[in-house]
């Protein structure tokens, strides 16, 4: 995410000849790229930072809490390129090891203890080596007018490695990056492609989930002349056949999910990229999206899980965001007022209900699929619907 008058109704929107159904719904977990902002901009803060104390991936009992008793079946799990690969190695397929195992004990614990699915998410908006000041600190990977650059075969060899750690686990999906930005969409698309051959060479064939420019948002996906991500992201080629495409979309006013009111109608937003998705018979996840707990956050919330559920493009969800590091803290949606998380069990900081308690559990629980996929490996054809083993 990115740090009026308001319709009484959302229409829901079903295309022609749609028959949707979500296989894949759950939260994004976000503290593995804590402990790096600097409000200085100092370049290297916080790296390599502690671990589980000034980053974390998970709390395992948050994720018991959403996997056995809200029956989610899918986290989202967010990490630093600079941790995973140090800066004094470069971005690559050497990695920090200690740091990798404390990240894969995380996925593991999702995927193998708790039988959910994990989506991988590097948090670097398509930039390495200063994450100082992010989403717009640090270097385009790819960008040859950069001498500091990461380079794109740098980037699929990244992926390669960690695609190579994860091949034998189908339930771990493959986010290439979170929010890409200002940068030319032709190299975004030879970046994701580098990733893509890379991933599949390794011999891996879990989902790969492939984001747009633009901060990968469903609103502006048609928009932006020569550059829209309608233009270019379905070149993306992929020889397995396992690829999907990731959206985010927010409901304030300027779609950063930074303002405590929901003014964005998802439905009339969200058409543009869902005739492009029906087009060019693709899939999506949209892995970020979130509300204030206000009566026309429930109704907009509403609307655009109504919305995915309605449409057969859409095949999963992670709502943003839940994690063990935003203590009293807002990820989104507050106007950085102190109201808690999607975590169970976080408070307000005056101790009172949380995002948890006021806006998962009313709105977004009721929404998570009876029947969703719990065996196999993930695919873009989603699976075999189950109740929560």
């Amino acid at each position: 995410m990115r740090f009026a008058a308001i319709s009484s109704a959302v229409c829901v929107g079903l295309l022609p000849g749609a028959s949707a159904t979500i296989y894949y719904a759950g939260v994004a977990q976000s503290s593995g790229e804590f402990g790096a902002w600097s409000p200085t901009q100092t370049r290297g803060t916080g790296l390599p930072g502690r671990f589980g104390v000034d980053y974390s991936f998970i709390s395992t009992s948050g994720v018991d809490i959403m996997t056995d008793q809200n029956k989610v079946n899918l986290h989202r799990v967010a990490f630093l390129l600079e941790r995973m690969c140090p800066l004094e190695y470069g971005l690559g397929a050497k990695f920090n090891e200690t740091h990798f195992d404390y990240f894969k004990q995380a996925v593991d614990y999702i995927t193998k203890t708790k039988g959910a699915y994990a989506i991988l998410d590097p948090h670097n908006y398509m930039r390495y080596n200063d994450p100082s000041s992010q989403p717009f600190s640090g270097s385009v990977i790819g960008n040859t007018s950069d001498s500091t650059a990461a380079t794109t075969a740098q980037f699929g060899a990244f992926w390669g490695e960690l695609a190579k750690r994860f091949a034998d686990n189908g339930k771990v999906m493959f986010g290439l990056m979170n929010e890409p930005h200002d940068m030319p969409s032709s190299l975004l698309v030879s970046n994701l492609q580098a990733a893509i051959d890379a991933i599949r060479a390794s011999g891996a064939t879990n989902l790969i989930i492939a984001p747009g420019n633009a901060w990968t948002g469903g609103h502006y996906w048609t928009k932006g002349g020569s550059e829209a991500n309608s233009n270019w992201i379905h070149k993306l080629t992929d020889p397995a056949g396992n690829l999907a495409i990731d959206i985010h979309e927010y409901l304030d006013q300027d779609f950063s999910g930074g303002h405590t009111e929901c003014t964005q109608d998802p439905a009339t937003n969200l058409a543009g990229v869902t005739a492009w998705l029906r087009e060019h018979k693709l899939k999506a996840f949209i892995t970020e999206f979130g509300g204030s707990n206000t009566t026309a956050c429930t109704t907009m919330l509403n609307g655009i899980l109504d919305y995915m559920a309605a449409n057969d493009e859409y095949i999963g969800w992670t709502a943003w965001a839940a994690g063990p590091f935003w203590g009293t803290n807002s990820p989104c949606c507050t106007d950085q007022r102190q109201l808690g998380s999607l975590e169970p069990g976080s408070k307000a900081a005056g101790g009172g209900p949380s995002l948890y308690d006021t806006v998962w559990l009313p709105v977004l629980q009721k929404k998570v699929p009876e029947l969703l996929q719990w065996e196999g490996p993930a695919s873009v054809n989603g699976g075999e619907l189950r109740t929560k083993p």
